[in-house]
């Protein structure tokens, strides 16, 4: 016989997901003789069999892997056949040069673990850590690589005779399930209160469950960390929650038992059911029905974000259809990374949970809950998914990126911020931090930092991050002595994100929105049209620039930046003193605000697009002090109602200086808006118009740009662009003219993508 023998290299996503167990399957169906083992790199196949088999069993490998598998390659090479193997074994895993394998997303439970769940008969019969190879929990527990029991949380729990079994049995789904566990020998829960556990096991989801009938407030430690739950239908539960995690107006999100369940909150379409119900378990922004108790979960707001169960025990809370839906929103103060230990959640959620649903399986890193958004552009039937925050069952998928160099770490923003670190061609950017205003922030995000480098194997050999000399962030990056930084201009970053994304090359117009960025010329920008590639960009239009009387005051507060905008656009307030904004702020609080601006007092000027949309909210009467942010833009595009169709515009300006710098002159828009307010038009029909000039003011400057500068890629970032009508009419305006429009795919637009951008930035600058 001709025998060969291939040693054959699969990389990607390829360690708990089964995908040894497969092989092993596999090589017994085909014939294949030989051994398969993980190392650092991924999964490593020694495999002996006739050319012909050979070729078909390494086809199989990629087109038959298991389905929570992602192949990023797979290579072979012809080796000398000293003898011939028995049969095929699943080896040791051993110890390679360097860590290349990705590691595995936390993924939700599979059907079949469901129903062994729910089976009296099973021996896992309402066990709430119930898993096998095709779910449960991965990056959440893993130590480092390569993925075995012993370098997760689990390796406390030594597994039974039973569980043994099945682990060792290549018959069984358990196959090599390094997470497995059964109530013999696994991890258990208690529900504890101020004075200690009070129930165990299955008594203590029981009484957790009556608690939440009861309108208690419960801590539940998740996947990733502790939620806060209280039941969804108890209007006065939410209030209280509201009141003890100090969340007046932000919108909580729901989880659901079923799709079924999820249809009684919300419009569900088939795409939004798929991204619902996939192994991610995202929240899901969907348009809210209205007359029901959602309107206090997420008060103005035409969307509400829902999610169904990602753990065993989630199931278990919700399986009795009369409680149907849990409020599941992070445990943490404002501003505070979510808990994720048992020892702090009894420390920091005492006051806001009456009591904690605990398990003792450790999780190795915090994970918050990702939240996306399904928009199905007009005239397209296929919709596109829109990260708004990516995190849980998402990361550390690595992004591609088209550019070879050093290994780079970045550091990301201030707010939203991630960590970002390449490898060859390949970025991880790290789950969903926070953002940098606290100690306990900033120590999660350097721990991030260390922890995502550690678990690829990554030695950077360069730091990037912001310009900005007062981010946490750039401090951070600025006190390593020890290698180089690079600091790359805030919606710089934003436009490179958005170009690697969609690997463009050469010169790109980048319309870049968001709410504080450190420009190049020491203010604050945050409404740019930058032209060039990742090496360098220069700002070709903007906005007229605003005043924030106060500083950073008027982020918390956009009735300044209203008084500001009526300042610049009316010489006087004598002929608009009837004007709402006047009453709701007094009289001498105009006055003040009025002096600030005409006097340039502790004023700070910028050209942020996110402030204009916070000044326009407060002035047509929808958010005058925010509790979170970009409140007043999210409820000023909440008026439209998720309906996307263009209005007529209001009037505004292009103005262009001698160096060829464009201007958007807005005061003509600001005084038709005041008009309009003074004729009682609704506060919908303005915001819709407000919107729509938006978008023209883009699909204008764009045409103008685009025709001088013959660039005809155009990229769309920053977080304003989180406005889901604005995203979606600049891309269909920008289409129209002929030019050829980039989203965000993978990552969010707003400052969770920063430290991609930062990587793909410093990456070229590095090339020679």
């Amino acid at each position: 016989m001709n025998l060969q023998r291939w040693v054959i290299r699969v990389t990607g996503i390829v360690q708990g997901v089964g995908y040894r167990p497969f092989v092993y399957k596999l090589a017994g169906n085909t014939g294949v003789l030989g051994s398969v083992w993980n190392d650092q790199a991924g999964v490593v196949i020694d495999a002996v069999g006739l050319p012909a088999t050979l070729q078909a069993f390494k086809i199989s490998l990629e087109f038959s892997a298991p389905p929570l598998a992602v192949i990023n390659s797979i290579s072979h090479v012809e080796c000398a056949l000293y003898e011939i193997p028995e049969c095929f074994k699943i080896a040791e895993s051993v110890k390679s040069t360097e860590v290349s394998s990705w590691v595995a997303p936390d993924y939700d439970v599979c059907e079949e673990c469901l129903q062994e769940m729910r089976d009296p008969r099973d021996r896992r019969y309402r066990y709430p850590f119930i898993n096998c190879t095709n779910c449960g929990p991965r990056y959440s527990i893993i130590r480092s690589m390569p993925y075995d029991r012993i370098k997760t949380t689990m390796c406390t729990f030594t597994m039974c005779c039973d569980c043994e079994q099945e682990y060792l049995d290549p018959a069984s789904r358990r196959f090599h399930a390094q997470p497995i566990a059964c109530p013999n020998c696994g991890p258990e829960v208690e529900l504890l209160d101020a004075g200690g556990a009070l129930f165990h096991k299955t008594e203590a989801i029981t009484e957790a469950r009556r608690l939440l009938f009861g309108g208690k407030i419960l801590g539940v430690k998740s996947i990733g960390g502790f939620h806060l739950a209280a039941r969804a239908n108890d209007e006065v539960a939410i209030k209280i929650l509201r009141k003890r995690k100090k969340r007046d107006s932000k919108p909580f999100a729901v989880m659901v038992r079923d799709v079924e369940t999820a249809r009684t909150w919300a419009d569900v379409s088939d795409q939004e059911a798929a991204v619902l119900t996939s192994s991610a378990r995202p929240i899901v922004l969907l348009r809210k029905k209205t007359g029901t108790v959602a309107e206090a979960i997420a008060p103005r707001n035409p969307m509400i974000g829902l999610m169904l169960p990602s753990a065993p025990l989630h199931y278990l809370l919700l399986e009795d259809p009369t409680l149907g839906s849990l409020v599941m929103t992070s445990a943490n103060l404002s501003g505070r990374p979510i808990c994720y230990e048992n020892h702090e959640a009894l420390g920091l959620l005492k006051g806001m949970a009456d009591c904690l649903l605990v398990h003792n399986r450790d999780i190795q890193r915090r994970v918050d809950d990702s939240v996306v958004r399904v928009t199905l552009l007009k005239g397209s039937n296929e919709p596109f998914l829109t990260f708004v925050r990516r995190s849980r069952g998402y990361a550390p998928f690595p992004v591609s990126v088209a550019l070879e160099g050093k290994n780079v770490l970045a550091y990301g923003a201030e707010l939203k911020t991630t960590i970002a670190v390449s490898k060859q061609q390949q970025v991880f950017v790290s789950q969903h931090i926070g953002d940098l205003k606290n100690n306990l922030t900033l120590a999660a995000h350097e721990q991030c930092a260390k922890d995502l480098c550690q678990l690829n194997d990554v030695r950077p050999a360069v730091i990037a991050c912001d310009m900005h000399p007062l981010f946490s962030a750039t401090r951070s990056a600025m006190a390593n002595t020890e290698l180089p930084v690079v600091q790359v201009q805030h919606h710089h970053a934003h436009m490179a994100s958005c170009m690697a994304e969609n690997n463009l090359a050469g010169l790109v117009l980048g319309v870049i929105f968001d709410g504080t960025g450190y420009g190049t010329d020491g203010t604050i920008w945050g409404a740019e049209f930058l032209l060039g590639d990742y090496t360098d960009v220069r700002r070709v239009a903007t906005i007229r620039p605003l005043k924030l009387l106060g500083g950073d005051a008027a982020i918390k507060d956009p009735s300044r930046v209203a008084v500001a905008l009526l300042c610049d656009a009316f010489e006087s307030f004598g002929d608009i003193a009837n004007c709402n904004l006047f009453q709701r702020l007094g009289a001498e609080k105009m006055r003040v605000y009025e002096v600030m601006y005409r006097r340039n007092v502790n004023s700070v000027s910028c050209t942020s697009m996110g402030r204009l949309f916070d000044g326009i909210a407060s002035l047509i009467g929808v958010c005058d002090n925010a509790e979170y942010e970009a409140q007043g833009p999210i409820e000023l595009e909440g008026l439209l109602g998720r309906d996307h169709s263009l209005a007529c515009i209001y009037s505004y300006g292009l103005v262009q200086s001698e160096t060829g710098l464009i201007t958007i002159d807005y005061r003509a828009m600001v005084r038709q808006i005041v008009t309009d307010l003074a004729e009682s038009i609704c506060r919908a029909t303005i915001s819709r118009k407000f919107h729509s000039t938006i978008v023209d003011m883009i699909r204008t400057v764009c045409r103008e740009l685009s025709a001088r500068f013959q660039a005809n890629q155009i990229v769309l970032s920053g977080g304003v662009f989180m406005n889901e009508f604005l995203l979606v009419n600049a891309y269909q305006q920008l289409k129209a003219l002929g030019l050829n429009p980039h989203l965000h795919k993978n990552l969010p637009s707003n400052d969770a993508g920063i430290s991609y951008g930062q990587i793909a930035v410093a990456t070229a600058s590095m090339k020679p």
